[in-house]
C-alpha cells in the first residue's frame, strides 16, 4: 500500500513538474522566444516570437526568454556640441526606442542586455547629432528647427547612413512626383547600412532635445557685450534727454523773461497812467491853495530827511531858515 502511495505520489511530482517545464505565460508588455540547446527556436527560417498569454513549450529542452516589448527613453548627458560657426552648444537631449526583432535583439546584445543597447543607443545618438550639428549654424538650429534635425537624426539612427549618395539619384525620375518623405523613405529602405539600429533588432522611436544652452564663459562674453549695448543705449538716451530738458528749459526761460518784461512793462505803463492822474489830482487842489502846496512840501521834505531810515543824518542850519518855517510858526494859515 505505501510502495503504491509513493509510487503514486512520485508519478504525481513529475507529472506536475512536466506541466509546469511546459507551460509558461507571456505578460502584456513582454513577449516571449524559445530557445532550444541555447539556440533560438525557428519555424520555415523565422524565430518565433510568443505573443501575451499562455503557450506550450517542450519540457527540459526548451527555455523561455522574456523580452520587454515597451517603449523605453534613454536620458542622454548634457554635452558640448560644435556648431558650423565653431560654436559650442550644451546640448540636453534622450530618445525612446523599442524591440522590433526580438530574435535578432537577443543574439546582438548578448541575451538581451538592456543596459548594452542603451550605452550604444548613447553613442551612436550622440555621434549623429554631433554631425548635424555640424552642418548647421546657431540660426539654423534655433529657428528650425530642432523639428527636422530629430527627425533626421532618427532616420539615421534606424536605418544607418547611406555609403552611395548615388544610389540616391538613380530613380529621382521615377520619384520626381512624390514627396521629400517618400524619397527619403525609400532611399534608407534600399540602403539599410550595417552601422544602422536595426541591426540590433531595434527601433528608435523618436528622439528630442529637451534644452540648448551657451556654455557659461560664452554666455558671460554675450552677457557683458549687452550690457555694454544696454548701457550705450542708456548713455545715448540720457544725453537726449539732457538735450531735451535744456531745450525745454530755455524755452520755459525765454517764456518767463517775456511774461516778466511784459508785466513790468504793464506795470511800469499802470504807474505812469497813475502818476500822470496823481499829479493832475495834486495840481489842480495845489492850485487851489499854493500855501497847502507849499506845506505838503515841506512835510514831504520833513520825511524824508528825518524819517526811520535815516537815523544817522545831521543838519545843521539856522533857525531862521525857511526849511524850518512852519516849526516855527504855530499858526498856520487855513
Amino acid at each position: 500500500m505505501i510502495k503504491k502511495f509513493l509510487i503514486g505520489s512520485i508519478s504525481f511530482l513529475i507529472i506536475s513538474s512536466i506541466l509546469y517545464e511546459s507551460v509558461f505565460i507571456v505578460h502584456q508588455i513582454e513577449r516571449g522566444i524559445i530557445l532550444r540547446f541555447g539556440k533560438v527556436l525557428r519555424k520555415d527560417g523565422k524565430p518565433i516570437i510568443y505573443e501575451p498569454g499562455l503557450h506550450l513549450k517542450t519540457p527540459f529542452i526548451e527555455k523561455v526568454k522574456m523580452l520587454d516589448s515597451r517603449i523605453r527613453t534613454v536620458d542622454v548627458q548634457a554635452d558640448r556640441y560644435l556648431t558650423r560657426e565653431n560654436k559650442d552648444l550644451i546640448v540636453d537631449s534622450y530618445l525612446k526606442w523599442k524591440v522590433i526583432d526580438f530574435s535578432k535583439y537577443y543574439v546582438a546584445t548578448g541575451g538581451g542586455d538592456v543596459d548594452q543597447t542603451e550605452t550604444l543607443l548613447k553613442r551612436k545618438f550622440s555621434d549623429r547629432l554631433r554631425s548635424e550639428f555640424g552642418r548647421l549654424n546657431v540660426k539654423n538650429i534655433i529657428m528650425d528647427s530642432r523639428g527636422r534635425m530629430t527627425i533626421d537624426v532618427r532616420d539615421s539612427l534606424n536605418h544607418g547612413t547611406i555609403t552611395d549618395p548615388s544610389k540616391g539619384l538613380m530613380n529621382q525620375s521615377n520619384l520626381f512626383h512624390e514627396s521629400l518623405e517618400e524619397k527619403r523613405r525609400q532611399i534608407f529602405e534600399r540602403d539599410v547600412s550595417s552601422n544602422s539600429m536595426a541591426i540590433l533588432g531595434v527601433k528608435v522611436v523618436d528622439v528630442r532635445i529637451k534644452r540648448i544652452e551657451l556654455p557659461s564663459e560664452v554666455s558671460e562674453a554675450i552677457y557683458q557685450r549687452m550690457r555694454a549695448e544696454r548701457e550705450s543705449v542708456a548713455r545715448r538716451h540720457r544725453s537726449q534727454g539732457k538735450e531735451e530738458a535744456l531745450k525745454i528749459r530755455a524755452v520755459s526761460d525765454k517764456s518767463v523773461t517775456e511774461i516778466l518784461a511784459a508785466a513790468e512793462c504793464e506795470s511800469l505803463r499802470l504807474k505812469g497812467e497813475g502818476d500822470a492822474i496823481a499829479a493832475h489830482l495834486y495840481a489842480k487842489a495845489f492850485d487851489k491853495d499854493p500855501e497847502f502846496y507849499s506845506f505838503f512840501r515841506i512835510l514831504k521834505a520833513y520825511e524824508k530827511n528825518f524819517g526811520k531810515k535815516r537815523k544817522n543824518n545831521l543838519m545843521i542850519l539856522g533857525t531862521s531858515s525857511s526849511f524850518f518855517r512852519y516849526i516855527r510858526s504855530s499858526n498856520i494859515k487855513n
